[in-house]
């Protein structure tokens, strides 16, 4: 028997301590730089979602010895990767599954090596343009075949690159990193120009590993140069806990009354605060404690409590630290008062779904006045005195697994209970969502098919 849907209703408060899965962006990189390195690289701390666990699989596929040794202490897994110094030609087919994020660095660091590899995923992922990382691999000398608009199934064939200095059409933490993987086996290296900064994970694990990369702040740009003819040395990760993933719990409590929540070992990476900042904008009762550093990154507890909303204009420039977190900061700005809008989020359309549209229908359907343009979300908050989010509705997620768990948040404050379909796409970023909720308190119910 499996879930056909999820359903989340009006409860009491919800009170507690948790802690966020471990960062996806973080968990991925970790592994395939594990794979490039030579030697053990130990990893706590990771994140046991589908996707993650499809990069593992990946890299055992190009020679890695990948092992899980247990749980973390603090959640996570304990894994184990042993490096070869480099790739070796997969026997098959690379399924990447639903990750994203997964196939475009694994594509970057396997255009380093001469071997043809073919990689495939799900229909969603099999949907979704391939291009922006296909450009510069291109310039540097790796070729492909895919099908139209650079889409899966798709074959690369790599080595011999030459070095590219690339700047970023748009920003792309994904792109970034695929160039800056390719660059460690391209000769002379790789150089990458971000006109807006973006997560800086790639950069930070790299030194951890031994590379040695630059980062320059030149006229309106971020250089981020890496020479090339490194050898990476196995090492020690610990994996923080997902801003993206902790922003569920949090604004729960935000917009539910009586609430109290505390995530705990949160990263805080100053790239990925955006949402912290906007809520903060928007009057949230949010205070952050035990700030403390963890494997290279900023970590601590965050504790947020039910507060009085207010709509705000989100600056453009503030996408790139939260790219992940608008559907969730929609949930936030239908419970506040006044109109918040959100601008410069064309990327949202080019995600596992078109989450601006997704987001939108959704909220509408839970009785909320939206307002839908190609790069903006404008959102009409429901609070006027008593009043309350409507609900009530069965909402389409198209797999995406943010759009489901987002829609199950605001079912948990508003007037009438708000499904989702396709619950299970949410084990590929957050495995424990629905028993986290419920252990704070919330009420969410499953119907299933025989």
């Amino acid at each position: 028997m499996t879930a056909a849907n999820l359903t989340a209703r009006r409860a009491g408060p919800l009170k507690g301590v948790v802690r966020a899965p471990g960062d996806k962006s973080i968990s991925h990189r970790a592994l395939i730089l594990g794979a490039l390195a030579s030697g053990v690289t130990e990893i706590e701390g990771l994140l046991e979602g589908d996707d993650v666990k499809r990069t593992a699989a990946a890299m055992a596929a190009f020679g890695a010895g990948v092992e899980r040794l247990g749980s973390s202490e603090h959640g996570g897994g304990k894994w184990r990767v042993e490096g070869r110094g480099g790739f070796s030609e997969p026997a098959d087919v690379v399924d990447c599954g639903n990750a994203g994020t997964g196939v475009r660095l694994i594509m970057g660091a396997a255009a380093g090596f001469d071997m043809a590899v073919t990689f495939t995923g799900d229909q969603s992922l099999r949907g979704r343009p391939m291009n922006r990382v296909l450009k510069p691999l291109g310039q540097m000398g790796a070729t492909w075949i895919c099908r139209q608009g650079g889409r899966l199934p798709l074959t690369l064939k790599g080595g011999n690159l030459r070095k590219i200095a690339y700047t970023l059409p748009e920003p792309s933490a994904q792109v970034k990193s695929a160039v800056l993987l390719a660059g460690l086996h391209a000769e002379g290296g790789a150089e990458v120009i971000e006109p807006e900064a973006t997560r800086d994970h790639t950069e930070r694990m790299l030194r951890g590993f031994g590379a040695e990369i630059e980062v320059r702040e030149l006229g309106a740009g971020r250089h981020v140069i890496l020479p090339g003819g490194q050898t990476l040395r196995g090492t020690k990760i610990h994996v923080p806990g997902d801003p993206s993933s902790a922003a569920f719990p949090l604004v729960a409590a935000l917009v539910t009354p009586g609430s109290e929540v505390t995530v705990q070992g949160m990263l805080l990476n100053p790239l990925r605060i955006g949402l912290l900042e906007t809520l903060g904008d928007m009057g949230a009762d949010i205070s952050v404690t035990n700030v403390r550093d963890e494997g290279g990154e900023t970590v601590a507890d965050v504790t947020a409590r039910h507060s009085e909303l207010e709509g705000v204009e989100v600056p453009p420039e503030r996408a790139p630290s939260m790219i992940d977190e608008y559907p969730i900061l929609a949930v936030a700005a239908a419970f506040a008062s006044g109109r918040t809008v959100m601008r410069g989020i064309g990327e949202m359309r080019v995600k596992e779904s078109d989450r601006i549209a997704l987001m939108a229908a959704g909220l509408a359907a839970c009785g909320i006045g939206v307002e839908e343009e190609p790069e903006t979300l404008t959102v009409v908050g429901a609070k006027r005195g008593n009043h309350l989010v409507a609900g009530g509705a069965g909402v389409t997620t198209h797999g995406d697994h943010r759009i489901a768990m987002s829609h199950l948040i605001l079912g948990m404050a508003a007037e009438a209970p708000v499904s989702v379909d396709e619950p299970g796409m949410i084990a590929t970023s957050f495995p424990g969502f629905v028993a986290m909720m419920r252990g704070l308190g919330a009420e969410i119910g499953e119907a299933v098919d025989a």
